[in-house]
């Protein structure tokens, strides 16, 4: 496969075609036209819709003195997503230290450049949300906090010289400390979410947040359903044997032992549902 058209700070991936015209003694026409080429990835694919979830803690210490700790927990539904999506963070941050933090949110952009056995990494911002600053005992949660991804190129996966990844990194702000952070793994395909992918996506997401439906029992035995004397009545199989009789020539042709036989079962009930 032809890996995606890409334009980087190091390097670059950049296809056209040439055309020439001979001519007898005529210098040639020449022509060259860039084009652009996509190595589409499917976000609908199940590695790609499986959620994206972590957890971590930090303990400030200052000279003898340890405050209480810092804890973050992040999950997003999936990890593909295609550019103009935004991105739903469900968090927790809780500060039980003595310092004013900041919970943050930011998706990163990596390129990777490999040559002659070296490689070169630049890291870009792509996109960034804040969150309230928070005070010492307090805590906050992110139910769904969305962050819009803005018109990037597709990753870059399958190249042997050049890589292009994301990273959705969620993290708390610390004055005076190294920030604690979580680092959530993004795919940015070209591909977007089929409705029936994105429908299975949330009901998977909501079914692990809330795991209250797991209480619900099925009833311990099935109802039976109407008889067959309660549904069909009389008057249904005499109407329903009217239309025949009344083409006697028709009759007359279908007197033969195969359509007795289908008369004869034709209104027969089914059969209980306690047999079944």
């Amino acid at each position: 496969p032809l890996a995606t058209s890409f334009e980087g700070r190091h390097g670059s991936v950049r296809y056209w075609v040439k055309a020439e015209l001979h001519r007898p003694w005529l210098l040639p026409v020449k022509l060259k036209k860039e084009f652009t080429v996509f190595e589409h990835i499917d976000i609908n694919t199940p590695s790609l819709l499986s959620p994206q979830a972590g957890t971590k803690e930090k303990t400030l210490c200052c000279w003898l003195c340890t405050s209480g700790p810092i804890s973050l927990s992040a999950k997003i539904e999936r990890k593909g997503y295609t550019p103009g999506e935004s991105i739903q963070i469900f968090a927790e941050i809780e500060n039980c230290s003595s310092r004013m933090v900041v919970p943050k949110a930011t998706i990163y952009q990596t390129q990777a450049f490999y040559a002659k056995g070296k490689m070169k990494e630049v890291k870009q911002l792509v996109a960034n949300l804040r969150g309230e600053s928070l005070s010492s005992g307090k805590t906050e949660t992110w139910n769904g906090k969305q962050l819009k991804i803005p018109p990037v190129s597709p990753s870059i996966l399958d190249c042997s010289i050049i890589r292009v990844e994301y990273s959705l990194m969620v993290y708390v702000d610390i004055p005076g400390a190294m920030d604690l952070f979580l680092n959530l793994p993004l795919v940015i395909g070209t591909i977007p979410l089929h409705p029936f992918g994105s429908r299975t996506s949330s009901v998977s997401s909501q079914g692990s947040m809330n795991t209250n439906w797991l209480g619900l029992t099925l009833p311990e035995r099935l109802e039976a359903p109407p008889s067959y004397a309660e549904v069909v009545t009389e008057e249904n199989i005499q109407s329903g044997l009217a239309p025949v009789a009344a083409f006697d020539d028709f009759q007359r042709a279908l007197q033969g032992p195969l359509f007795t036989y289908i008369q004869e079962f034709r209104f027969l009930p089914p059969p209980l549902y306690s047999e079944v």
